[in-house]
């Protein structure tokens, strides 16, 4: 069976489930080739819907809130937040905005591998009402040393939060269902966005309310809300397929085997262990999914952080600021999901990461050169979101799809998360204040990683279409067992990439 090769006549009421009961190292469990129909009274179709319904509202408002929390920094900037707390001179603004990376960075893996042994809904949970109180906190520090702290231990309670839910999403869904879903995901960081921009401009206007100035409520109200949200997702967060309560028994078996039809055996009952991290570090395209994502984060976040800035460079007052920063992110939204619905529909990824690309690369070149006409700059504020923030989502599910089994994917998601946003201690200091208003040095820097990521996304193309091909030149049976091929995952030789 060659898992990545759908039929067009989708959905198929029976699936063959090779695995009715799974027993770690016994091959005799595999030898077994039952067909799994769809469970009576319901469709494929339906239980899709159901999945949607139970899976992707729940996670999109877990990053919304996680990603609001983090870049409302920017919003608070716009009201005061670095005079306030001196934070003008040495870059110290920066400095803030990059101590949050570090936790954030090194924890990814072993953020997944707690999230795979704790349960999702309980480990999301937990981290999302750990990072809603320390939001909470920022709004009361009273000086810089206090901000780092804060901005520290936000960056360590948010480090599981995107590969978590990135890693989650991908083992409910097919390689040909998943784009949509994770655009849709990913896309909470637009509409983070532009929610923050607009509440930001209402919340600046309680600025002397009970002796606070504005830029302390931002960080009061939206923390808050983060924490009361937090309780009641432990009961509504999703786990994984195996352990779905909301789902039938046979329900649970039919959606089991249906991804398993398309991306081989997924290992679900074995733990993670360090053999298999080294393992996993021994594929190149590993490396190569590391930089696709790397290359976007530095104009990703340079967006994030420092738009709010660029826009009141134009002339604009705080409240106006705020405002005018929402358009961009909401045409982000819109363009990102119909990039993946295309994307999908064709059953292709390699397009729909290089033309999103070229589009940034566009709004930046446009930054880079005109400096006199603020339409046009404003403009070009809309490429740089739209493109940016279109091509992160297909990066990150081409390659996340791509990776077979609970534990390729949950290392793999968290490695390609955790070494990219090395790229936001980049784009912290790619915008400087002495920079203003033209930021030639941190536009310069977002087209040259940009095109880092566009170099690294026509080399991993070039290596799974290599092993494609190989592959299919090889013998369909090369003596493995049926145990052997669920722990290689997608260096399985049955299995082949999409591309």
């Amino acid at each position: 069976m060659r898992f990545s090769r759908e039929k067009r006549d989708e959905p198929q009421s029976v699936v063959k489930d090779p695995v009715p009961s799974y027993t770690y190292g016994q091959d005799a469990a595999y030898d077994e080739d039952l067909p799994v129909a769809c469970p009576p009274h319901t469709t494929d179709r339906k239980l899709i819907t159901k999945i949607d319904l139970h899976v992707i509202p729940y996670l999109c408002v877990l990053y919304l809130l996680a990603f609001l929390d983090r870049v409302n920094i920017a919003n608070a900037n716009v009201f005061g937040l670095s005079v306030e707390l001196d934070l003008v001179r040495d870059n110290r603004y920066n400095v803030a905005l990059l101590i949050f990376f570090v936790p954030y960075i090194l924890f990814e893996i072993p953020s997944n591998i707690l999230l795979k042994k704790l349960r999702p809904h309980v480990w999301l949970s937990a981290c999302m009402l750990g990072f809603g109180a320390v939001t909470l906190a920022q709004g009361f520090v009273t000086n810089y040393a206090g901000l780092l702290t804060t901005r520290f231990l936000l960056g360590l309670f948010e480090t599981g939060m995107f590969p978590g839910c990135f890693y989650l999403i991908g083992m409910w869904y097919r390689r040909s269902e998943a784009q949509k879903r994770y655009t849709f995901f990913f896309s909470s960081t637009t509409l983070a966005g532009a929610f923050g921009g607009l509440l930001a401009s209402g919340i600046g206007k309680m600025d002397g309310v009970a002796g606070y100035a504005g830029w302390r409520w931002i960080f009061i109200l939206e923390g808050l809300l983060t924490v009361v949200v937090s309780f009641a997702f432990f009961f509504l967060l999703p786990d994984f397929p195996e352990d779905a309560k909301w789902l039938k028994p046979s329900e649970r078996e039919y959606v089991k085997a249906r991804l398993r039809e398309d991306q081989g055996r997924s290992a679900a009952e074995r733990s993670i262990t360090l053999k298999d991290v080294g393992r996993i570090f021994k594929d190149v395209k590993l490396f190569v999914g590391g930089f696709m994502y790397f290359g976007l984060i530095v104009p990703a976040y340079g967006y994030a952080y420092f738009s709010p800035g660029i826009i009141r460079s134009y002339g604009y007052s705080p409240i106006q600021t705020q405002l005018y920063s929402v358009p961009p992110w909401v045409a982000a939204f819109g363009f990102a999901m119909t990039i993946a619905w295309l994307s999908d529909k064709v059953r292709h990824r390699f397009f729909f990461c290089i033309f999103p690309i070229a589009v940034a690369i566009t709004g930046f070149a446009i930054l880079l050169v005109v400096h006199n006409n603020r339409t046009v700059q404003y403009a070009a504020l809309f490429l740089v979101a739209m493109g940016a923030y279109s091509a992160m989502p297909v990066i990150v599910c081409w390659f996340n799809m791509n990776l077979g089994g609970h534990h390729r994917r949950s290392i793999g998601s968290a490695w390609q998360v955790g070494f990219g946003n090395i790229g936001g201690i980049i784009a912290v200091f790619a915008f400087l204040a002495k920079d203003a208003p033209r930021y030639i040095r941190g536009y310069s820097i977002c087209i040259a990683f940009i095109c880092l990521s566009a170099l690294s996304c026509s080399l991993y193309f070039t290596l799974c279409a290599w092993a494609n091909r190989r592959r299919d030149k090889q013998p369909t049976d090369l003596g493995l067992t049926e145990y052997e091929k669920t722990e290689l995952g997608d260096m399985s030789p049955d299995y082949r990439y999409l591309l």
